[in-house]
């Protein structure tokens, strides 16, 4: 499913209009949708207020007013900036004997503060997509006493909740809020935040999702997100560049695994990852390969961890590397070289650290040359080259030695996938990773471009750059997996997928995708506050398994 700003949703109406689709009609589906979304909650609404602003957006509000009050749900309609001269939707609510009440006739808000405290519904249709200034005046008056509505009904629950003896789940709070297209102060194309904005608890867009519902810090006032179909056909936006990534895609890209495989039939993987100070990272690298379907793993570890992984880790082979208190140093390469020839992926970087050595011994491996004449660290000289590298994923502090290399994605051959986080980005770009998080999806788009890489910028909302420009937005938000070791785990479920076939794009989009879902089950089961990296790693499997079976 495409992603679009509001520029591209605009142009994808006047196709729709062009096509025969009237507005009218893309407007009765729309609130015909909301109404259903609101209609399918539980308990089912009781009183249901409708804030309805100027423009299309208050005509979908108006349209979900109709089809609430026909299904016996008792309506409220509050109209800001809305002309009633020719507004067919407002002339059939008023026909349905909905009570209307005009802001310009409610001095000090009284009315709407009446309403706000009888309904257990607000539905937001003031603004919609289209926010270009700061929100002040009346429409800012308007937020505030649903804000304040919405903190006075908190403040009882919480003063007259009894604490109970077994935990039950918190009550639902009200009013519960839902959003027509996206809540009124946030930009559909930035995600830019209004300070009066509310956060919905469901918001009901239109045609496709907006931009704007995957970037913070209007992502946080979007709560759950439903797209509904308002009749605009798919092939019209066939050229937007920006796609969410869905079960479906995923499930279609998934690995096969015949009935008559055998190891070899799925891939090699060599990981080149750990320190002393980081022995868990080249672990969960390691483990979540293998519980992608990998065939074989081998770690390139450190000599002095490999009794430690090796007591954790047993279906892994370990070629043990040269170190120097307990870090990679260049006199590892021609160990590697002899080796990964016959590998179908090499995974570099989960906790390398950032020692010099380790550093020299990266620059050296994605360049292919080893140092010659060396007196301490400064080189005499590149000496001759080394095998073709099979497919890289670049992560953590392999990316963090690339950023000290000059022109460094001029010495990788062919498409990898590097993993950044936003600090890492911020690295690799001379940015501030505030600045990173202002801009992923173009800078994540820009840079694969640039470097010929696929990108996979982590995060919340986690965006997939392709070189040929497309950008791929996973959609998982999950504080749950804001802990460390989880991007190690992710890492080594993209060379995983790679190693069973996955061209490198399609490897970033599954395995982050598989890794978001494994958090979502993490979720689940032990809640966003105390989770870690390694309980992803046994759940990746039964992730797969529920994208197989269609869960």
């Amino acid at each position: 499913m495409k992603v679009v700003s509001n520029e591209e949703m605009a142009a994808l109406e006047q196709k729709a209009v062009a096509a025969g689709i009237t507005v009218d009609r893309m407007m009765e589906k729309a609130g015909y949708s909301t109404a259903q979304a609101i209609l399918s909650l539980k308990p089912p609404p009781k009183a249901v207020l409708v804030l309805v602003g100027p423009g299309n957006n208050g005509g979908d509000g108006l349209v979900a007013a109709h089809y609430l009050a026909k299904a016996g749900v008792k309506v409220h309609v509050y109209l800001w900036k809305r002309k009633p001269e020719g507004d067919r939707v407002l002339q059939r609510v008023q026909d349905d004997g909905i009570p209307l009440v005009w802001n310009q006739e409610d001095g000090e808000l009284r009315n709407l503060r009446s309403l706000l405290a009888k309904a257990d519904i607000v539905v937001d249709a003031l603004l919609g997509t289209g926010l270009s200034r700061p929100i002040k005046g009346m429409l800012k008056d308007i937020l505030c006493a649903l804000g304040e509505e919405r903190a006075k009904r908190r403040t009882q629950v919480e003063k007259s909740t009894i604490v109970p003896i077994k935990p039950s789940p918190p009550p639902k709070l009200k009013p519960f809020i839902v959003a027509v297209d996206i809540p009124t102060g946030v930009n559909g194309s930035t995600g830019a935040a209004d300070p009066a904005t509310i956060p919905a608890d469901i918001t009901v867009t239109f045609g496709f999702p907006k931009r704007g519902h995957f970037l913070f810090p209007g992502a946080e006032y979007v709560g759950e997100l439903l797209v509904a179909d308002i009749g605009i056909p798919p092939e019209a936006a066939a050229d937007i560049s920006l796609e969410l990534v869905s079960s479906e895609m995923v499930r279609q890209w998934l690995p096969l695994r015949p009935l008559g495989s055998h190891k070899g039939t799925f891939g090699k993987v060599l990981v080149v990852a750990g320190s002393t100070n980081y022995t868990g990272a080249a672990y969960l690298a390691g483990a979540a390969t293998t519980r992608v379907g990998t065939g074989l793993v081998t770690m390139a570890i450190p000599l002095s961890l490999h009794r430690i992984l090796a007591s954790r880790l047993a279906e892994a082979t370990y070629l043990l590397l040269p170190e120097d208190m307990g870090v990679i140093t260049p006199d590892a390469l021609q160990i590697l070289a002899e080796r990964w020839p016959s590998y179908n992926v090499l995974l570099l970087g989960p906790g390398l650290g950032q020692d010099e050595q380790t550093v020299e011994f990266v620059h050296q491996l994605v360049k292919r040359r080893r140092n010659k004449g060396k007196v301490g660290f400064v080189s005499g000289g590149e000496g001759s080259p080394l095998p073709p590298l099979p497919p890289l994923v670049i992560d953590a502090d392999g990316l963090n030695a690339l950023a000290k290399l000059p022109k460094w994605w001029e010495g990788l051959e062919g498409v990898n996938v590097l993993t950044p986080h936003p600090g890492e980005m911020g690295r690799l770009t001379g940015m501030k990773s505030e600045e990173v998080q202002k801009q992923r999806i173009e800078l994540a788009r820009e840079k694969a471009e640039e470097w010929g890489q696929v990108v996979l910028l982590k995060g919340a909302y986690s965006c997939i750059a392709s070189p040929d420009g497309m950008v791929y937005v996973n959609p998982f938000a999950n504080p749950a997996l804001a802990t460390a070791g989880s991007g190690d785990v992710l890492a080594g479920a993209i060379a995983g997928f790679m190693a069973q076939g996955l061209e490198p794009l399609r490897a970033a989009v599954v395995g982050a995708y598989v890794h978001g879902l494994a958090g979502e089950m993490v979720r689940e089961e032990k809640g966003d506050a105390g989770p870690v990296a390694g309980d992803l790693v046994n759940l990746l499997p039964y992730a797969i398994k529920r994208l197989k079976t269609g869960g």
